[in-house]
Order: C-alpha cells, then sequence, then structure tokens
C-alpha cells in the first residue's frame, strides 16, 4: 500500500535514523479507490505520554503483545493521548477514519494505520496533532503522482498546510457520475458501437411503422438492462469468447430475416428480446473496464444504461427521418432500401462472426 516510499528518509531523501525525525512520522496516501490510508510511524523509544491520566487503548493490545509489561503501559498509553489529540480534516472538517489498525512493532518502529473513504467531491486533507512531541515530519502523496509533499510540524506548529487531492483520488459527486456515466453510454453506441449500431438498423428496417420499431426496441433494451446488471454484479458470467460472436450471429439472423420475410412476426420481438440478453454482456464488458465507482454504483450503472438507451433511440430517430419517413410508403422501398441495406448488414455481421471465433 505505501510499500513503495513509506521508508525513512529525510526531507532530501537521504536515509535518517528515526530518532533525527521525531516521535512520530506522518505518512498519508490517497488511493485511485477513493480511499486514504495514514501511517503514523511511532518511536517505541521516544514514546512518551505527556503528565497526565492515562487512556486504555484496547486496539493496541494485540500489538502490545509482545512488549514488556512497563513499555506496553507506556506505549499504550502515549498511543491513546495521540488518538485523542490528533485529527484527519478533509475541506476543513474532522472526518473520523472507518478503520484503526496498530501493528506490530517492527524494531524501534510501530505503526498505527488509519483508513477511510474519501468523501466525493473533496478538495483538500490536513494532518492536525496537539501532543507536544517535537518536531516531526509529515508526508503526502496521491496515488499515480510521482511528487511526495513533506511538510515538518513541531510543539508550535501543530497542523499542516491543506494538501490538494487529486482528480484521480476523489469520488465524483452524484451529479458528476451521471453526466459523466450518461456521456460514455451514448459514446459506446454512437459513433464506436458499430455492431450495435447494425442491429437496431436491423430491427428498424424490416417494420415500416415506427410504432413497431419501438416494441422491438422496448424488448431489446429490457433484455440488455437484466443481462447487463446482472453481469456488472457478478450474477452472471460468460466469455466473451462465446458473447462476441453471438452478438455478430445476431446481426447476421435479423438481416437475413428482413430478407426472407416482408413483415414482422409475433416471434420477432421475443428473438429480439433473446438477443438483447447477449448485447447487455457486450455492454457490461466495456463498463467493466471503465469501472463503477465504488460510492455511486447504481448511479454510474442506471446513467450508463440511459445513455445507450440515448444512442439507440438516436439511431432509430436518424433512420426514420432519413429512410422511412420519405420512403417508407414507397413500392420499390423494400427491394430498393430494405433487402440491399439487410444483405449489407449480414454480410458484415458474417464476417464478423468468423473473425471472432477464428480469430478471438
Amino acid at each position: 500500500m505505501l510499500a513503495a516510499w513509506i521508508s525513512l528518509q529525510s526531507a532530501g531523501g537521504q536515509p535518517a535514523h528515526a530518532h533525527e525525525l521525531g516521535t512520530v512520522q506522518v505518512r498519508a496516501e490517497f488511493q485511485r479507490d477513493g480511499r486514504y490510508v495514514v501511517d503514523l510511524l511511532v518511536d517505541t523509544e521516544q514514546a512518551r505520554t505527556p503528565p497526565g491520566p492515562g487512556h486504555p487503548y484496547p486496539p493496541a493490545d494485540a500489538a502490545l503483545a509482545g512488549v514488556g509489561d512497563k513499555d506496553r503501559a507506556r506505549l499504550a498509553s502515549f498511543l491513546a493521548e495521540l488518538q485523542e489529540r490528533s485529527e484527519l480534516r478533509i475541506d476543513g472538517h474532522r472526518v473520523s477514519p472507518s478503520s484503526l489498525e496498530v501493528l506490530p512493532p517492527n524494531g524501534v518502529l510501530m505503526t498505527v494505520r488509519l483508513q477511510g473513504d474519501i468523501p466525493a467531491g473533496a478538495k483538500t486533507f490536513q494532518w492536525a496533532n496537539r501532543l507536544p512531541i517535537g518536531s516531526y515530519l509529515a508526508a503526502f502523496h496521491n496515488q499515480g503522482d510521482e511528487a511526495i509533499e513533506r511538510e515538518w510540524l513541531d510543539n508550535d506548529k501543530t497542523e499542516t498546510a491543506p494538501f490538494p487531492l487529486g482528480k484521480q483520488v476523489v469520488p465524483m459527486t452524484r451529479r458528476e457520475v451521471v453526466a459523466r456515466y450518461l456521456e460514455l453510454g451514448f459514446h459506446h453506441i454512437v459513433p464506436e458501437g458499430i455492431d450495435h449500431i447494425l442491429f437496431v438498423l436491423g430491427i428498424f428496417l424490416l417494420s415500416r411503422r415506427l410504432k413497431e420499431v419501438l416494441w422491438q426496441v422496448t424488448a431489446f433494451t429490457v433484455a440488455h438492462t437484466i443481462t447487463l446488471g446482472l453481469t456488472i454484479y457478478g450474477v452472471v458470467s460468460v466469455s466473451p469468447r462465446i458473447v462476441e460472436p453471438a452478438i455478430a450471429l445476431s446481426i447476421l439472423y435479423v438481416a437475413v430475416e428482413n430478407v426472407l420475410r416482408a413483415k414482422l412476426q409475433p416471434s420477432r420481438v421475443a428473438l429480439v428480446f433473446a438477443f438483447g440478453l447477449l448485447h447487455g454482456m457486450g455492454f457490461a464488458g466495456v463498463l467493466r473496464e471503465v469501472g463503477l465507482p465504488r460510492s455511486e454504483f447504481l448511479s454510474g450503472l442506471l446513467s450508463f444504461n440511459a445513455g445507450v438507451e440515448l444512442g439507440q433511440l438516436s439511431i432509430i430517430l436518424g433512420a426514420y427521418l432519413l429512410l422511412g419517413l420519405p420512403f417508407g410508403r414507397r413500392a420499390w422501398y423494400r427491394r430498393g432500401v430494405i433487402v440491399p441495406a439487410s444483405l449489407a448488414i449480414g454480410a458484415v455481421g458474417l464476417y464478423w462472426a468468423v473473425q471472432r471465433i477464428f480469430f478471438l
């Protein structure tokens, strides 16, 4: 977690002894998964509790099991005071870590690890400590950045300057999630989803009535929504080596049916629904690569799906305005538009099916 940069170093990057750096060192890392990890490295030889009543510190019991009775009481008291007088602040507001762990001593150093979630839209992080422990070092790092920001504190300077959190580590707000995944879903259809575009066009071509087209699109939408959700949640898992060729074959089938049948059959809606189940797994593969925010998982999923629907409807609307509305009632529409367009779509579907079966 912090292993790549947790080694004790002075501000100039040269190794130094713990005594030279003070009783406590603070190492904070902010991770791409939206969590923070703050390690407090305590010099067990120097740790002393200021005059005053001691405090129990149950989380330290296991970590201090191998420490002598006298040192154990001293360290437990010090750690309790350190916890009580320290603060983690995000955007100036105190936050409580979701977990606190005291790791067994490694030589003279003991680590107190604090972990928690970075709030959506957060801007800055601060460490503050009112315990008089002399001069010590605090270091902050955004995962993915090379730079580590260091700051020295002492009894007169009890809090760090606000450390700017990188965009890559701060979870998006709900509004940002909705906007981003809505755009992502739309973009996956228009212009990137050429296979889904051809399938939707295949649905459109067989019927000259917009209402019948919308019935097919609705069946397709319901189906791919089901498998998109089930796949993302891990309930269903099918290899892309099966899904991708099957999607290509669904394009070929719809195109061939357009050529062989002049009218929409009731079975067509059921078949479109079945094919929609396959396409939903394909959508899930794309969404899995991008990832969904932990704090807004459902919002991201629904927004992506809504973006996909907007993309599909834009294809239907465009095809209707360009072909169906001006030419749909012409006598030559079937032989001049439906058949040749379906043959072209079927040829592409066949090519993709062969390619994905033998070369994927």
